[in-house]
């Protein structure tokens, strides 16, 4: 079996389970946000159920339209938090103890290797960096697992993923994901695990392998998964509040596909408007003008992600034509990001930071792009009016090129090695 079939036959109380099967999978963690929780919740409450099946596994976050950007967004907020107040939720998270929902899971210890979880947000698919399973779903999905503790799915097949070679100056996880989503394109995994394997992931930190799952639904994933090694012990030693449940891929596993890369030959990616598949070596856009670069959210706002940015704007100015704004992706990101001098370096090169919400990802406020504006981000999506108006244009990019442009005023890709 693959590491996604083990867990799901471990979740459903099986020896096995085999791509194609259905299965009820007994839940370890449901998870919803600001937006998606409050239809959750109304479908929850009529059909009649009284208490969620477990209040400390059950979590909800605000942090779509926090701090409430108007009424309406308020008046969802509340909503939430009346509803885990009544439920008495051990983990709900809202302003000032809050975070970006797929930042602050892992790094408050509510997700570890082995475990099943779903969320009301495509990009649950994160928390596979762990070794688990994760995926999104629907709020009424989520609220049948709310009241039962179990989601039914069909368990996917698998892509295994070979990244191989040394990579190159510059090179982050952000651009092994963009490359990928080039390759396959943005329905080239669907309903489909993509499992990331090779040197290359074996090499790379755990805040890396977070932005690459999280970008599986890009490409149309079910989920996307990497074996626990030593990286991810070391990640969840003295964090995770769970007892890890360790799996990998047998041998004679069957894969649907077995992809080789070789991240040797790769450069610095950018995914041009309006699909992630629509990828490119950012150089050969290289001096293409924009007026914003946001850096941050679920993807790429953990604390490397602005070590990386800050290491190239160090000493450097926004461009005049540029506003930049700086989205640590928790709390605890943001206050350890201070004690480097990360928030000065952002600051005296004249970028706005804001507390953390995933606001200018999902075009909701904090970033909103008008009529023929551009934006390189290091988000997830750059569909049309994904950041705002449906004639304004996202770049995705990795945290070194979007602070390289930041500088620039255009597309650009560091000159000098990092550090």
């Amino acid at each position: 079996m693959t590491i996604t079939e083990k867990i799901l036959a471990r979740a459903c109380g099986r020896e096995e389970a085999h791509a194609g099967e259905f299965v009820n999978a007994r839940l370890d963690l449901a998870l919803a946000n600001d937006i998606t929780a409050p239809l959750a919740i109304k479908e929850f409450e009529a059909a009649g159920v009284g208490k969620v099946w477990d209040p400390d596994r059950v979590v909800m976050v605000c942090d779509h339209f926090v701090p409430n950007k108007d009424i309406q967004s308020a008046e969802q907020a509340k909503l939430v938090r009346d509803f885990a107040r009544r439920q008495e939720l051990g983990n709900f998270f809202d302003v000032g103890r809050m975070g970006i929902e797929h930042v602050i899971l892992p790094e408050k210890g509510l997700v570890g290797p082995g475990d099943v979880v779903i969320g009301a947000d495509s990009h649950t698919c994160t928390y596979g960096a762990l070794g688990a399973f994760a995926t999104g779903v629907g709020s009424t999905d989520l609220a049948a697992g709310m009241a039962t503790g179990e989601v039914w799915l069909r368990v996917p097949e698998s892509i295994r993923l070979n990244y191989h070679g040394e990579p190159g100056p510059f090179l982050t996880g952000k651009d092994y994901i963009l490359y990928t989503i080039g390759l396959i394109g943005v329905d080239g995994a669907l309903y489909q695990a993509m499992e990331f394997a090779g040197e290359a992931i074996e090499a790379l930190s755990m805040d890396g392998r977070f932005t690459m799952c999280n970008m599986a639904i890009e490409a149309g994933g079910k989920n996307g998964i990497v074996e626990p090694d030593a990286v991810t012990e070391e990640y969840i030693h003295g964090r995770f509040r769970g007892e890890p449940k360790y799996f990998s891929s047998d041998r004679e596993a069957a894969y649907a596909r077995v992809i080789d890369i070789d991240v040797a030959a790769m450069q610095p990616q950018i995914a041009k408007p309006h699909l992630p598949s629509n990828t490119v070596p950012a150089a050969d856009i290289a001096g293409l003008k924009v007026d914003q670069v946001v850096i941050g959210s679920c993807t790429n706002g953990r604390i490397e992600d602005l070590r990386m940015a800050a290491e190239v704007m160090r000493g450097r100015k926004a461009h005049p034509d540029v506003r930049v704004l700086v989205f640590p992706g928790s709390q605890s990101v943001y206050r350890e990001a201070i004690r480097e001098g990360l928030i000065d370096v952002f600051v005296e090169a004249e970028a706005a930071v804001s507390t953390p919400t995933c606001g200018p990802c999902l075009g909701g406020h904090m970033g909103i792009l008008a009529a023929g504006e551009r934006c390189v981000a290091t988000t997830n999506r750059n569909f049309v009016g994904r950041m705002g108006h449906v004639d304004s244009e996202v770049y995705l990019a990795g945290p070194y090129v979007a602070a390289a442009t930041a500088v620039a005023g255009e597309v650009a890709v560091p000159e000098e090695a990092p550090a």
